[in-house]
């Protein structure tokens, strides 16, 4: 009787002591680099959609600044002639007020601004019909411009505060990505992989595609680079571009974009120099043959070769 209490105890004992040290052993156990890995492709995601995003407001903004030095020097030749104009009502308005009626004079001493003295002598039939067309075209033609360029500051300011906004949340998500990169650090022994000069050699491609796949080859080992479009670094759609660019060919710095100016074509029809676009439009690659694109895949990855269903593809194009 005494040895089966004594055997019961040792197994409760023992028992206990695993339930106990299980948890310890669970809870001090370091991450290994597969799930870091998940973390950092996880983190990386995020912030290929905001600069994806900032980059487009870029693109935006460039466009809306360049619209507006147009607007300008639209509006430099319409204020020429509204001056012209001016002088000419200067003149009546002077000729009218040492000949006119009493009507006229009183008009011209109550006109608070030029404009409420043309409104004035309109109204007193003082300005010839043709005159008064002409004054009238220019004003009709101002106002919209100014309603134009009204316009255009609105967006720029818009377009303004909602950069800034993507750039707080990009420095959040860098900074998510430091503790990352210190993790990522502890399992490979670098937050990054190593830049390195492509070795491999690109195929013959004839024609601009050709052009634009040899770039693509020549900048395989340089890192990734949020909105990079130079040799320094590439982001996703800043390698697209650059390849092509180099093509003689104009793409703006977005995914999204970018599927929107190329031709859309089946998997079928895929050639060396064809764009294909993953996660909704939020990632871009260049198709180099062979069931392989090349493209900048995220922040501490160099610029690689993939197979083309390293993802699901969510269409493919063809730039022209």
């Amino acid at each position: 009787m005494r040895t089966a209490r004594t055997m019961l105890r040792t197994l409760f004992l023992g028992v206990a002591a695993v339930s106990i040290m299980a948890p310890a052993s669970i809870a001090h156990a370091d991450p290994t680099a597969a799930s870091i890995q998940q973390q950092i492709n996880k983190s990386s995601a995020n912030l290929e959609k905001i600069v994806e995003q900032y980059d487009k407001v870029t693109e935006q903004l460039t466009a809306s600044q360049a619209a507006e030095a147009a607007l300008q020097r639209q509006l430099q030749p319409l204020q020429t002639s509204m001056d012209a104009a001016a002088e000419r009502v200067d003149a009546l308005a002077s000729a009218a007020y040492m000949g006119g009626p009493t009507g006229t004079a009183s008009a011209l001493l109550e006109a608070g601004s030029p404009q409420d003295l043309i409104d004035q002598l309109n109204s007193l039939d003082q300005i010839s019909r043709r005159q008064r067309a002409e004054i009238n075209g220019y004003q009709a033609a101002k106002a919209r411009y100014d309603g134009q360029q009204q316009l255009l500051d609105n967006n720029l300011a818009a377009q303004g505060a909602q950069q800034s906004a993507l750039a707080a949340q990009r420095a959040k998500i860098n900074a998510d990505l430091k503790n990352l990169y210190a993790m990522r650090t502890k399992a490979y022994g670098s937050p990054t992989e190593k830049t390195t000069t492509s070795t491999v050699s690109a195929p013959y491609v004839a024609g601009r595609a050709g052009l634009a796949v040899k770039f693509a080859y020549a900048a395989i080992g340089t890192p990734y680079v949020w909105a990079g479009t130079t040799s320094k670094g590439y982001d996703c759609s800043g390698l697209t571009m650059a390849a092509w660019r180099a093509a003689g060919v104009s793409l703006p710095h977005n995914a999204a974009e970018q599927w929107s100016a190329v031709s859309h074509i089946s998997r079928s029809q895929l050639q060396p120099g064809d764009l294909v676009f993953y996660l909704g439009l939020g990632h871009v690659a260049i198709y180099v043959g062979n069931g392989q694109v090349i493209h900048a895949p995220q922040a501490g990855e160099n610029v690689k070769l993939a197979s083309v269903d390293m993802m699901s593809p969510y269409g493919y194009g063809r730039p022209h």
